[in-house]
């Protein structure tokens, strides 16, 4: 399996329920917790980094989760999700107007990132030919965390994403890095 096809979640009737639902369930649970609302955009100091611009962000919720060990099987499905230490998840909904990007940035931990509306395009900092990965509405993009990326709004109207972040408890959800050099932007 390519980098980019591990990357591809596209939902069927059945998928996007269980999406939906998952997402649902993780909202519910970030609900849940009213401390804080900073989602921890990281280090914003030093002429180097690239800050988002052209976007809003809304923290949803953040909850606090001991470790645990879920595996489903249904229908032919099957989740195994094994969480070893303690973690943090958390749901955001960011809207992206035309043009608006989320600058170089990376995270500490997976992240779940689902276009609810409109058209986006990310670039990973490690592929030297800086292919465009495209997700319209309905399509999904995981990001393991292990390398920058960044996202961008590249058609001409609005685009909303609601993201998913597990990370280690207290982590920034966000760490803001500098631009790779690996794209003409």
């Amino acid at each position: 399996m390519t980098r980019t096809e591990s990357r591809v979640v596209t939902t069927s009737r059945s998928g996007a329920t269980a999406l939906a639902g998952g997402v649902a369930l993780a909202a519910l649970l970030a609900a849940c917790s009213t401390k804080g609302s900073d989602h921890g955009t990281g280090p914003a100091s030093g002429a180097e980094l690239t800050l988002a611009s052209g976007s809003q962000s809304t923290l949803l919720g953040r909850a606090a989760f001991e470790s645990f060990h879920v595996k489903r099987k249904t229908d032919g499905w099957e989740m195994d999700v094994n969480a070893k230490d303690s973690l943090d998840v958390a749901v955001q909904s960011i809207t992206f107007a035309p043009g608006g990007q989320s600058g170089w940035h990376h995270h500490p931990g997976l992240v779940l990132i689902q276009v609810v509306s409109g058209t986006m395009t990310f670039y990973e900092s490690d592929d030297p030919t800086c292919t465009p990965i495209v997700r319209t509405a309905g399509q999904g993009y995981v990001d393991a965390g292990e390398n920058a990326h960044i996202a961008r709004n590249e058609s001409g109207a609005p685009a909303t994403n609601v993201v998913t972040y597990f990370a280690p408890r207290g982590a920034p959800l966000r760490i803001d890095a500098p631009n790779p050099g690996n794209c003409p932007f």
